[in-house]
This record gives structure tokens, C-alpha cells and sequence, in this order.
């Protein structure tokens, strides 16, 4: 078939060591429909990509450390980042949206953005202010943060 070229492809739309970058396309008859398409898949590629950097993150400082309680941080981790994904979103930045319409239905891609050492710095306050946390958890969990927001930097 013939390649097509649609919106918000390139390196300016891909994660890099400073951004956390999804790009969503959704199709629908009604445009709100697909409007909301869109932005649930950008939103859920950018959760993603945030679980993932940071199991490999916590994979790494785990095996570097041998930490005991490795179990107790990863899980905690994933729910930082659940929570990070639901409540920082404020920190989320639209960098695109354009919306097509082929006579039958409404084609909707949206782009966003969130800063890793924002979502990083996030993810620190949260899991400071979270009881069920234990103290050496917290130290390891901020370690990795500190870490990733220092990598944010270079």
C-alpha cells in the first residue's frame, strides 16, 4: 500500500532524557468521540513509557545494591507512578493536535508532554508524604529519583 504520512512523527515527538513524549490517534463518526480517543491512547503510551523507565531504573539499583526489601520498593514505585500519571497531570503539556474529517468520519491526533524531572520531583514528594512507606524504602525510592533527575540534567 501507499506510506502515509500522518501528524507528530519524529524525534520532536519521542521521548528523549528530558521529556516523556505520547502521541495518540483515535476515529470516530462524532469528533468529540474521537477527540477522546486520542487522548486516552497519548495519555496511556505516556504512563507506559514512565512504568517502564522507571522498573528499569528500580531493576538496576536493586541488582546494584542487593536491597532486601527490592519486592517492597518496585511495588511502591508502581504506584508512585500511578499516582503521578493521575495527579500530574497539570504538568502535562499539549504539543499537538490536529483534527481531520474524510467526508464520513473524524480522525483526531494529539500530542503531549511531561517533563521527566518534574514527574521525577513528583514521584520524591509523594512517596515523602506517604505513611506506608518505611524509612530505608524511602531512601532507596529517593536514591533512584535523585538519580533519574540528575540524568534529567545532563
Amino acid at each position: 500500500g501507499e506510506k502515509v504520512k500522518e501528524p507528530f512523527q519524529g524525534s520532536k515527538y519521542e521521548s528523549n532524557n528530558r521529556f516523556f513524549r505520547g502521541v495518540g490517534k483515535g476515529k470516530s463518526a462524532k469528533d468529540n468521540i474521537a477527540r477522546g480517543k486520542a487522548d486516552m491512547e497519548a495519555k496511556n503510551q505516556l504512563a507506559g513509557q514512565v512504568e517502564t523507565n522507571i522498573r528499569n531504573v528500580t531493576d538496576q539499583f536493586m541488582a546494584q545494591t542487593e536491597n532486601a526489601n527490592t519486592a517492597d520498593v518496585a511495588e511502591k514505585f508502581q504506584s508512585l507512578t500511578r499516582q503521578g500519571m493521575n495527579n500530574n497531570l497539570a504538568d502535562l503539556r499539549k504539543i499537538g493536535e490536529e483534527k481531520f474529517f474524510d467526508g464520513d468520519k473524524y480522525t483526531v491526533f494529539i500530542a503531549y508532554e511531561i517533563k521527566k524531572n518534574a514527574m521525577f520531583r513528583f514521584m520524591k514528594k509523594q512517596a515523602r508524604t506517604d505513611a506506608k512507606i518505611d524509612k530505608a524504602t524511602l531512601k532507596a525510592m529517593e536514591d533512584i529519583l535523585d538519580a533519574q533527575i540528575e540524568a534529567t540534567e545532563e
